[in-house]
């Protein structure tokens, strides 16, 4: 039985790898994997320059306003994008040469200060297309600040006390609540940005993992070809077989998303940062210095273990699944209508962890992370965030084992009724049967 396992298993492995297809999707993959990573690069290359920036041309009609505005623009800037992503020049023309100058420019936008009786100042903004929506808050918010900035000069106040008005303030943190700490609140805005990116190959490889299972044996089943394998071998081999062959391709082709992804990484390495790099550096850079500064990095030790292990009998549980159901259908179209329930839990569970940190405190949440489909998934972002403790992951792993020991003993009933069956009538009524015998 052994070695008849071994020879369907490697049969079966064979079959998806020595094909164009998984060739030509693997090297489409690394060219997605890799370019997203230099993503900027690639678009530099081709005419684009994320470290180009927008020229703001200022007419002052107050003779006054430019210096404050000019400033006010830069620091709202550094707020915004941690860097001062414009170029801001006087301009002396007029307004029809600026409106010729910014013509079928997209990188120069126009700003108009007058005085006014009312409102101090007024302002008119004049670009050649439409100004991105982040571009405009941040240009509306410099004028509007240095509005304000012009009038309290005009009222008189003395430049010390300005200076006390408009300096930030540095904003100290404290906790009350001594389980919760200051990198704690890095980790949820880390969780929230780079956890979906890091769970979506994962679900990818759910998704695919159970229509492979279910595509090799329905099409073994319309060629016919069952009768001739499983008169050689057993249906329980024939059955753990595609369950191996499936989990060892997609545990394969999860290692080859990760050399991909750094690969891709690398390069960006040797081509050096952008300005887009440099500010997520300023942004994520410090919250990693902060939790490699607390005991993050001690817990990971055996969070990650204790998740790859989650993942790795989640990927059983979905392969024992899509053979069973598999086994239940004629032909590919009815495999899809079956499967479409483990997807949309599968789905549910991807977004619940995209959004585990909406649910601080929810009894649901913690119930939903004991289900076997997307305890894998959902219960590490839960445990990472501190919304359930290592019991808990204990608990979705041993209830996830008996979900594929129960699977197993009775799905195997099902797989030897159900993978000779070529017809759908009563086939729910021989299913049942088989599960009393």
């Amino acid at each position: 039985m052994t070695n008849k396992l071994k020879f369907l298993t490697g049969v079966s492995l064979k079959r998806k790898i020595n094909t164009k297809w998984f060739v030509a999707a693997n090297i489409i993959l690394a060219i997605i994997i890799i370019g997203v990573a230099n993503i900027d690069s690639i678009i530099k290359f081709f005419g684009g320059d994320f470290n180009e920036k927008t020229e703001v041309l200022i007419i002052d009609n107050t003779d006054y306003s430019y210096d404050i505005l000019s400033n006010t623009l830069s620091a709202t800037s550094k707020q915004v994008f941690d860097t001062t992503s414009y170029k801001i020049n006087k301009y002396n023309k007029s307004e029809k040469d600026l409106k010729k100058e910014i013509k079928d420019e997209d990188k120069k936008i126009g700003i108009i200060i007058s005085t006014d009786d009312k409102n101090v100042i007024s302002a008119k903004m004049i670009s050649n297309s439409y100004i991105e929506t982040l571009d405009y808050q941040v240009l509306s918010q410099a004028i509007n600040q240095a509005k304000i900035s012009i009038a309290t000069l005009k009222s008189n106040i003395p430049v010390e006390e300005l200076n006390k008005i408009y300096n930030p303030i540095e904003i100290e943190r404290v906790i009350l609540d001594e389980d919760k700490k200051s990198e704690n609140e890095m980790m949820e805005i880390i969780m929230t940005s780079v956890f979906p990116v890091i769970i979506l190959p994962v679900f990818m490889l759910i998704i695919f993992l159970v229509q492979m299972i279910g595509t090799e044996i329905n099409d073994e089943k319309t060629t016919r070809g069952m009768e001739i394998i499983i008169s050689n071998v057993s249906p329980s081999t024939h059955f753990f077989s595609k369950v191996l062959s499936g989990n060892i391709f997609v545990i394969m082709q999860g290692a080859l998303i990760i050399l991909y992804g750094v690969i891709g990484l690398i390069i960006r390495g040797f081509m050096g940062s952008s300005s887009i790099t440099s500010m997520l550096s300023d942004k994520i850079g410090p919250a990693f210095d902060s939790l490699l500064s607390s005991d993050f990095i001690s817990k990971m030790v055996y969070i990650l273990p204790l998740a790859l292990v989650l993942l790795l009998a989640t990927f059983l549980a979905y392969s024992l699944l899509a053979g069973i159901l598999a086994s239940m259908t004629t032909n590919a179209e009815d495999f899809n209508q079956l499967q479409t329930p483990i997807m949309i839990v599968s789905l549910a569970g991807y977004y619940m962890a995209i959004m585990a940190g909406v649910f601080k405190g929810s009894i649901l949440i913690r119930i939903c992370s004991y289900i076997p489909l997307i305890s894998a998934i959902l219960s590490p972002s839960l445990l990472v965030l501190g919304q359930i403790g290592i019991f808990d992951l204990v608990i979705s792993f041993v209830l996830l084992v008996l979900f594929n020991y129960l699977l197993i003993k009775y799905g195997l009933k099902i797989y030897k009724v159900g993978i000779l069956n070529y017809s759908s009538k009563d086939l729910w009524k021989k299913m049942f049967k088989a599960l009393k015998d």
